[in-house]
C-alpha cells in the first residue's frame, strides 16, 4: 500500500505541516510520500472538465470555487493513480497527524475513513475496528482515508455525474458502502485554509488571529 500526503509546492506552511504528517506517520512505521497539490494556478476547473467531471457541485457557499476545484483535483489525481497502478492508497491532507497505529492488514470493502471528525456535530462509533460510516452522513473531513483501486474507479465515475467538496462528495447517499475505522487514528490539526472563504471559516472554525485564509 502506498501512502501520500497532499502538499502545496512553494507554500511554506503547507510544506511544514506536510512534513509534520510524514514525521507523525513514521512513528508508526508508515512511509508517506508528498503528492503535489493542484492549485488555482494550475487551472483546476479546466483539468476537471478535461476529465469530463461535472463541476456544478463545487460552487458552494463556504469555499472559493477555484480553490475548491483544486482541492478536489488533488484527490482525483491520486484516485487516478490508484486505478492506473492497481495499488491501494492511503491519502492524507497536509494538516493530518497520525496519532495511533493503522493496521497494515486492515480489511475493508472499497473506501475507509480513518480520520477523526474535524468540525461540527458527529456520532461516535459503537464498535472498534472497521465498521459502517456512522460519525456523519459523509466523510468527517478528507484528511485521512484508504482507498482500493475499485473504490477509486467508482469515485472517478461518480465525479462525471457530479463533483462536490471532497468530504461531502464521499457521502452515504451516493456510496452506502462507505466505512470508517475507530478509534480514529488520524486527526486534522489546522490553523489555516487554502480552500474556504471567510464564511466557511466562521462556520467550521474560530476565525481570527489563530486561523487564517491563505492565498495560493
Amino acid at each position: 500500500m502506498k501512502a501520500f500526503v497532499i502538499a502545496i509546492e512553494d507554500h511554506m506552511k503547507s510544506q511544514q505541516v506536510a512534513d509534520r504528517c510524514i514525521k507523525s506517520a513514521s512513528r508508526f512505521d508508515i512511509k508517506v510520500e508528498k503528492w503535489k497539490a493542484t492549485t488555482p494556478h494550475d487551472m483546476p476547473i479546466d483539468k476537471l472538465l478535461t476529465e469530463n467531471v461535472n463541476i456544478a457541485g463545487l460552487h458552494e457557499t463556504y469555499s472559493r470555487i477555484a480553490n475548491c476545484a483544486a482541492a478536489f483535483h488533488s484527490h482525483f489525481s491520486i484516485w487516478k493513480n490508484a486505478v492506473e497502478t492497481q495499488e491501494m492508497h492511503m491519502i492524507f491532507e497536509h494538516d493530518a497527524v497520525i496519532i495511533n497505529d493503522i493496521p497494515k492488514t486492515i480489511q475493508f470493502d472499497k473506501i475507509l475513513s480513518i480520520g477523526a471528525p474535524s468540525y461540527g456535530k458527529f456520532n461516535t462509533p459503537s464498535v472498534l475496528g472497521v465498521g459502517p460510516l456512522v460519525s456523519k452522513g459523509y466523510f468527517p473531513g478528507a484528511h485521512g482515508y484508504i482507498i482500493k483501486p475499485e473504490g477509486a474507479k467508482l469515485l472517478i465515475k461518480q465525479a462525471q455525474e457530479i463533483a462536490r467538496p471532497t468530504d461531502v462528495f464521499l457521502n452515504k447517499n451516493t456510496f452506502p458502502w462507505l466505512q470508517e475505522y475507530y478509534p480514529w487514528p488520524v486527526e486534522a490539526r489546522d490553523s489555516f485554509t487554502t480552500i474556504q472563504n471567510v464564511n466557511g471559516c466562521y462556520a467550521k472554525h474560530t476565525y481570527g488571529e489563530a486561523y487564517r485564509v491563505e492565498e495560493v
